[in-house]
């Protein structure tokens, strides 16, 4: 079995929805192998790249698999890549050891439609399960004290690089 800290990241995506009074969507999870507090189970739309796929796409079709969402425009994109690792023993299980963490590409996407438009119980016009419950919008800045304590970096610097955009947006 390959060491723990010698697995590699699973690519993904990460998506900020931003809406015209500046806040961001928020999808309380199923659950998962990987979602195991409760008390954290809010997260913004996220998911894996498929082969070949580039990455601004892979974050389009995430944030319409989990939400149905189409009427966006972009507003940004993360400079780097961030990473976050998952405690061992939910590595092993969420992906049969195959990886230790993600390493996300995040993408800021202005919401252009109407709350109508958001669908989690049956998302992609239900081709795809359902990830969240509920949704709800939350001021960008409070989002890394909902998340997964394991993912908290990784939102602080969503945080850190996007509030600019998201300020700008609300100002345009």
């Amino acid at each position: 079995m390959t060491p723990f800290d010698q697995l590699p990241y699973r690519p993904c995506v990460g998506v900020v929805l931003v809406n015209r009074a500046g806040l961001v969507f928020m999808g309380r999870r199923l659950g998962g192998a990987e979602h195991v507090d409760a008390e954290h189970s809010w997260q913004m739309p996220q998911g894996g790249i498929d082969e070949g796929e580039d990455p601004a796409e892979a974050a389009l079709r995430e944030l319409y698999e989990e939400t149905s969402v189409r009427s966006v425009r972009p507003l940004a994109e993360a400079r780097d890549w961030l990473a976050y690792d998952l405690p061992e023993p939910i590595a092993r299980e969420a992906w049969k050891g195959r990886y230790r963490g993600q390493k996300q590409k995040w993408f800021a996407f202005a919401f252009t439609g109407t709350d109508a438009e958001i669908d989690v119980a049956t998302p992609g016009g239900g081709a795809h399960k359902p990830e969240f419950v509920e949704w709800r919008w939350e001021r960008l800045e409070n989002t890394p004290s909902l998340i997964i304590p394991f993912k908290r970096s990784v939102y602080h610097e969503v945080v850190r690089e996007f509030a600019p955009h998201i300020a700008a947006f609300r100002g345009a």
